[in-house]
């Protein structure tokens, strides 16, 4: 499995370099509990919540075996997504070998050293971005 993120206009796409070991994509449903006089608690079934994610892993300073991209190194990666960030525009998350194709938005980005390798870690977390779409309506 591979992991990208890019643009929307997919005009700058970055591979994660190292993908990690685990992780999981929380689906919430937005169900309300009310509680009533006769039969006490009832549930209504809600839409679905966003979905979100985080990632943890690291931007190799320097080449590995194991890495699966060597366009970037290190500090690039975290130049990238902070653009990406100043930007203020949900970018596009793709998993290989998986269904997950989806626009998010950047909620936190954590970048830090921590075993003097020169490796950035990181942890970024990612939230479903739903593009709002207006019907339009003729005013007769």
């Amino acid at each position: 499995m591979d992991i990208f993120l890019s643009t929307m206009d997919r005009k700058q796409i970055i591979q994660l370099p190292i993908v990690p070991a685990s992780f999981k994509i929380p689906s919430p449903v937005n169900n309300e509990v009310f509680t009533t006089i006769n039969q006490g608690d009832i549930k209504l079934l809600g839409r679905r919540g966003l979905k979100s994610l985080t990632i943890d892993s690291f931007f190799p300073s320097k080449v590995y075996p194991f890495s699966r991209n060597n366009k970037y190194f290190g500090w690039e990666y975290y130049e990238i997504i902070e653009g990406w960030i100043d930007k203020r525009m949900p970018i596009r998350l793709i998993m290989s070998n998986t269904p997950i194709n989806m626009l998010v938005t950047i909620e936190n980005f954590e970048p830090g050293l921590q075993d003097g390798s020169g490796d950035v870690y990181y942890s970024l977390a990612l939230s479903e971005f739903k593009e709002i779409i207006l019907e339009t309506k003729k005013v007769k």
